[in-house]
């Protein structure tokens, strides 16, 4: 059944455009219907269909807001808008016609009838945030999705302001109510203490002490520290940061339950204390062998080489303890083309200066990655054979070279100084060492 949200009250406009097509007002406006579609026009001027998930009114404004989700895009990119960005008639989603129109936003239309290979749709939808339908994905995977959608379909809490940034959210957070629906937080960088009025933000800050993460710092190079925070030790802090991450994570579940974990926090230091620029969580004992649970950078330091440093970071702690590890799944479609990268270019360099023959047990047990991501990262530079049961490593200096000499392959602008790493392994209840995984 098609629901509606009670009016709040009447604008009226003397300038409302009548034209089918053109942004739309009305003289007593009605709210739209939840759960139909409209052509809705997109941050970049483009057309792009769009279901309208909620509505809210805007007092300040004397209008309705509409949380929309673009057909056929991740859910990152849902986001609250007014009326105007909203054509006056409703669409018809079965017609097929608009996924050939360059103008709605379908980037896989190609002029050239060029058929594309499943890697390079893979990397489309990846860089590009093009969601899976439920038909593409297994039943149960489906299932878990409708109702993970179902939970955290609207977000409210539109923008954040932590240290000098004020940040777009992208996704839904399980703050308490009281904060939870506030278009605006304020979150102390230092102690991660969330605050709904600026008032208060200025007034804790010019309180608050802390300068830094709790907990023990174990690297330092130049101005780039990590800090080894256990949730059992700063359960406050740890869930803090875990509700933070959620505003920019799809997928994740954790934000209460933090005792069995530790957290490493990446920061960025100067006079004035430790900047949180991101950080990677891992479960104290896994037994999948998973050596990340969580890895996040805030969106003001992305693109800047701090995403491959938590990941590299995360094998540099395996590597001390003699484990193979890998990052617990699903992986965010940022987190794919981030791994994806460092994988490349580890083996890349291993591959480009080794001479003799190596295995893919040999490849895991030098760097620390699981064998089942050594393999797809192979297959996808088309450097693995299944011959007789087993993957084997098929590679020229010549093929090396080329995927070193491609666009794909990145070097990292921030690499991990073991030598400034002052860290020792905990004690394990089982010391096993992780297999192949």
């Amino acid at each position: 059944m098609v629901s509606k949200v009670e009016k709040k009250s009447e604008s009226a406009s003397s300038d409302s455009k009548t034209l089918d097509g053109e942004d739309g007002d009305s003289l007593d406006e009605q709210p739209l219907d939840i759960g139909e579609h409209y052509l809705v026009r997109r941050g970049d001027d483009t057309w792009h269909p769009a279901e309208i998930i909620q509505a809210r009114f805007n007092e300040q404004e004397n209008q309705y807001d509409y949380y929309v989700h673009y057909e056929g895009y991740n859910r990152r990119l849902d986001e609250w808008i007014p009326r105007d960005r909203i054509m006056l008639s409703r669409f018809n989603m079965s017609d097929h016609q608009w996924k050939n129109d360059q103008r709605t936003g379908d980037l896989l239309s190609d002029q050239s009838d060029r058929k594309i290979t499943r890697n390079q749709k893979r990397r489309h939808d990846e860089i590009n945030h093009i969601q899976k339908t439920y038909a593409e994905m297994d039943p149960t995977t489906a299932a878990l999705e409708k109702e993970h959608e179902a939970i955290t379909k609207v977000k409210y809490i539109d923008r954040i302001q932590i240290g000098r940034y004020e940040i777009d959210t992208w996704y839904f957070s399980p703050y308490p109510d009281e904060y939870g629906k506030q278009p605006k937080l304020w979150i102390c960088e230092y102690c991660l203490k969330y605050m709904r009025l600026e008032k208060t933000y200025r007034y804790h800050m010019s309180e608050c002490t802390a300068r830094q993460p709790p907990g023990k710092e174990i690297y330092r190079k130049g101005t780039l520290s990590i800090w080894e925070t256990d949730g059992s030790h700063h359960k406050v802090y740890c869930q803090s940061l875990c509700l933070l991450a959620k505003l920019f994570l799809d997928h994740k579940t954790l934000y209460f339950d933090v005792e069995p974990f530790l957290f490493y926090v990446l920061c960025d230091i100067d006079k004035h204390g430790s900047h949180l620029v991101g950080y990677f969580s891992k479960e104290k004992e896994s037994p999948d062998g998973n050596n990340v649970a969580c890895i996040l950078t805030l969106p003001p330091y992305q693109r800047q080489g701090y995403g491959k440093l938590l990941i590299a970071f995360s094998y540099e702690l395996s590597k001390h303890e003699g484990v193979v590890g890998s990052p617990e799944k699903p992986l965010s479609d940022l987190g794919k083309l981030s791994y994806r990268s460092y994988w490349s270019w580890v083996l890349l360099e291993i591959l480009r200066d080794f001479r003799g023959t190596l295995s893919i047990k040999d490849l895991s047990e030098m760097t620390s990655i699981a064998q089942t991501d050594i393999i797809s990262t192979l297959q996808s530079m088309n450097m693995v054979k299944y011959w007789k049961g087993q993957h084997v490593i098929c590679v020229t200096p010549k093929l090396v070279e080329e995927h070193i000499k491609s666009s794909h392959f990145k070097r990292p602008r921030l690499t991990v100084d073991s030598t400034s790493l002052q860290w020792c392994p905990p004690r394990r209840t089982n010391n096993v060492r992780y297999g192949k995984k």
